[in-house]
Formats: structure tokens, C-alpha cells, sequence
């Protein structure tokens, strides 16, 4: 037999090593040609291994979570050919056994044991030093009153049986009889559970620290009235035909790229290292997307060209792939300026994290409904019900000052609550 190293491919292009996220295979399984062996992650895209060779598998380079360098060892396969000798067995191979070994317990003898006396029902059993006098004189074992004490009940209380002694019977015919009093348990017990952070999660922790970490960040918030711009968008809704339906984010991408031309130096990108800002002529939109791996920010291309309908059908389209797991690597790259919207879960105001080496990113909050002040349109006002979001907006203040950023929403907000102007400019 002979061996095969298939070694870490260039898995895409300035990339020098990957996270292995989930091995398909193990030592000892046979493997054929193109068969899937394992899982790695570079930025954001998730690769698919295959194995170039038939063969069986003798070797893997790591475990779930390390790096591994382009043209470094992934993992041996034994193939057909001359027979070489069997490897020694390696470190890895002992260590379970010696492990085993070092954990097992010690032998106890057990202490002799006297004749048995029996427990004098009349003697309490001793109680905690926060005990009260009356609980102490009750008779029931140390379970019963180590429950009745994590429950905050006074056995004294509890009604007991016809002997005397309470019991877990009698703790439970007290807590149905007085159920709304707070004795139940709030929720059950759980232990601990390590989660190794692995795969997108482990970039989104290394992203979102090196962010918080390099960027000094400010948060301006403002309150907007769409109660026109939602009717305007039912009425669009309703004339659809088989175009793509509008939820409100593709009106509020129309405003930011009608407006971003006024403020250049939000739709841009920072070389902190370099010392460069790239002001940007296009709209590269990322969109914070929820996934069950994490979050990821699909990117909207050039949106300043897209109508209404063929931004709706983007949102989709790219949220879409991220979910499932299909979208391109150029999909998931070279956003300019992020939206991230948490729909009805949006809250009353949000401070986003910026999506470095970005400079800003907007965050439009939960539409809630609330009584206003509105003209009468006789000179006075009349109280009215209208439907109101926050607009939260993050910035760089490296970059961004604070009167560019509150401009720049104060525009944004004249474009929502009047939209004939977001359609007509």
C-alpha cells in the first residue's frame, strides 16, 4: 500500500489558511474520488473538500475549529500500491487510554459497620441556622427539607400525615393548594454545556471585537412618521401583479441612495492601517442577515440603480442564499455601507455595530402606533393616530462627524414622511 497527503487546496484567491468546521470523515473510513471529506471556512464562505483519490483514510490534520495553511497537510489516505509499513502508533492514539487510566478511582474499603438503631421518630432531624424555631420541631427527612427549604416553605405550614412526619406527598398537596403563592420552581435545573466557537460564529466574534475594539463608534437615533409611507406602500402591494412583494426596506434603501450623494463620506470604506478613505460612487448595500450559523451580510449591488421592485426581489433572493447556505463568496463581500433591521423584533432604538472596514451603518427600529399632534388643516391640530419608527445610524467618528450623520438622517427623514418626494426626486 501507498500514501497519499492531499495537503490544504487554494481554496480562494489572497487566502492563506482555513478553519476546518466539520470533518465528513474519520481515521479508517474509506474514502473514493470526489467523495465529500470535509468542511472549511475562509472569511465567510464555507468550502467543500473532496478527495482527489480513492483510499482509505489513515490521518487528519486537526480538530474541528483550527487553522489549517493553504499547502499544509489536511489528511493522509492509503491507496493502492506498495506496501509500506504501518505508522507507529502517535501521541494521540495512547493519550485516551493513558487517560482513562489516570481518571479511575481509587478503591474504598467500607468503614465496619454496628448494629443499625433505629431513628427515634420523636427526635427532629437537625435543620440550618436560617431555620425557624417552628420548622425545626417537624418531623420529615433531610430531602424533604432541603426541598422544602429551596422552595422557601415553612414545613410548619404543611399539613402532615397521620404519623406525624411530612413528606414529599404533603410538600406537594400544599404547593397544588397554594400555586399562585410562588412557591413553584421558576424553571428546571440545567448543567452546564461547553459550545466550542467554531466556523461563522468564531468570525463574527473575531469581526465584531476587532470592530468595537478599533472603531470609536456613536450612535444617533431619530424618530420618523411613515404612516404615509406604509399606506403608499399597501397601495403599491396591491397594483403588484407578479412583481416581488415590498416590504418596507426597499423604500428606505431608495431614500439612503437618494440621499447618500450629499454625504459621501458615509458610504465609505477605511484603511485604518493605511490611513485611506475610499469614498465610494456606487452602492454596494450589505444587508444583516439572520442565519441559523449566525449573522451574515449578503451585498446588494450597485442599489442606487435598482427600482423599488428589483430591490425587493434582491432582499429576498440574497436572504435567501444566506439561509441556506448557497450564496457566492462575492455575495458576502464589498458592502460599502450596511442596513441591519430586526423586522417587529426591532425595538424602540438600536446601537448597531459597524461593519468594519465600513464607516456606518443604519438601523431602521419596530413600526409602533401612537396618538400625535397633526395640523387640522384649519391652523390648529388634531390628535391623531400615526405609525412611528426610529432610524438608529452608527458611525465611525474617525471619520463621520456627528453633525454629517444627524444631517444625513434629517434628510432621510424628510424623504419618508413625504414619499411622493422619494418617488419623484
Amino acid at each position: 500500500m501507498a500514501k497519499f497527503t492531499f495537503n490544504m487546496p487554494d481554496v480562494g484567491e489572497g487566502v492563506a489558511e482555513a478553519e476546518i468546521v466539520e470533518w465528513h470523515v474519520k481515521v479508517g473510513d474509506t474514502v473514493s474520488e470526489d467523495q465529500h471529506l470535509v468542511d472549511v471556512m475562509t472569511d465567510k464562505a464555507t468550502v467543500d473538500i473532496e478527495s482527489p483519490v480513492d483510499g482509505k483514510v489513515v490521518e487528519v490534520a486537526g480538530d474541528v475549529g483550527e487553522e489549517i495553511a493553504v499547502g499544509a497537510m489536511l489528511l493522509v489516505i492509503e491507496t493502492e500500491g506498495e506496501d509500506t509499513p504501518e505508522p507507529p502508533a502517535t501521541k494521540s492514539d495512547e493519550a485516551p487510554a493513558q487517560a482513562k487510566t489516570s481518571l479511575e478511582p481509587e478503591a474504598t474499603v467500607p468503614a465496619p459497620v454496628e448494629k443499625a438503631v433505629p431513628e427515634p421518630e420523636a427526635a427532629p432531624e437537625p435543620m440550618p441556622d436560617s431555620a425557624t424555631n417552628s420548622t425545626a420541631k417537624v418531623l420529615a427527612t433531610p430531602a424533604v427539607r432541603k426541598r422544602a427549604k429551596d422552595l422557601g416553605i415553612d414545613l410548619a405550614e404543611v399539613s402532615p400525615a397521620a404519623d406525624g412526619r411530612i413528606r414529599h406527598a404533603d410538600l406537594d398537596a400544599f404547593l397544588s393548594y397554594n400555586a399562585g403563592s410562588g412557591f413553584a420552581a421558576a424553571g428546571a435545573s440545567r448543567a452546564d454545556e461547553p459550545i466550542k466557537v467554531i466556523g461563522l460564529r468564531k468570525r463574527i466574534a473575531q469581526n465584531m471585537s476587532a470592530a468595537k475594539r478599533n472603531i470609536p463608534h456613536f450612535t444617533y437615533v431619530e424618530e420618523c412618521d411613515v404612516t404615509e409611507l406604509e399606506r403608499l406602500r399597501v397601495q403599491l402591494n396591491e397594483a403588484r401583479g407578479n412583481k416581488p412583494k415590498l416590504t418596507m426596506l426597499p423604500l428606505l434603501i431608495t431614500a439612503i441612495c437618494r440621499k447618500l450623494p450629499d454625504y459621501p463620506m458615509i458610504n465609505a470604506r477605511y484603511d485604518d492601517e493605511g490611513g485611506v478613505v475610499t469614498r465610494h460612487g456606487s452602492v454596494h448595500l450589505g444587508m444583516a442577515t439572520q442565519t441559523d450559523q449566525g449573522l451574515m451580510v449578503p451585498v446588494i449591488r450597485n442599489a442606487q440603480s435598482k427600482n423599488l421592485w428589483q430591490l425587493a426581489g434582491d432582499i429576498t433572493r440574497l436572504a435567501n442564499a444566506a439561509r441556506d447556505g448557497t450564496a457566492k463568496s462575492e455575495e458576502l463581500s464589498g458592502s460599502t455601507l450596511t442596513v441591519t433591521s430586526l423586522g417587529p423584533l426591532g425595538g424602540v432604538a438600536t446601537t448597531p455595530v459597524i461593519n468594519r472596514p465600513e464607516v456606518a451603518i443604519i438601523g431602521p427600529n419596530r413600526i409602533i402606533e401612537r396618538p400625535m399632534y397633526v395640523p387640522d388643516g384649519q391652523g390648529g391640530e388634531r390628535i391623531e393616530k400615526r405609525k412611528l419608527m426610529n432610524i438608529s445610524i452608527s458611525c465611525d467618528h474617525r471619520v463621520v462627524d456627528g453633525f454629517d450623520a444627524a444631517s444625513f438622517v434629517q434628510e432621510l427623514k424628510k424623504l419618508i414622511e413625504q414619499p411622493v418626494r422619494l418617488l419623484a426626486e
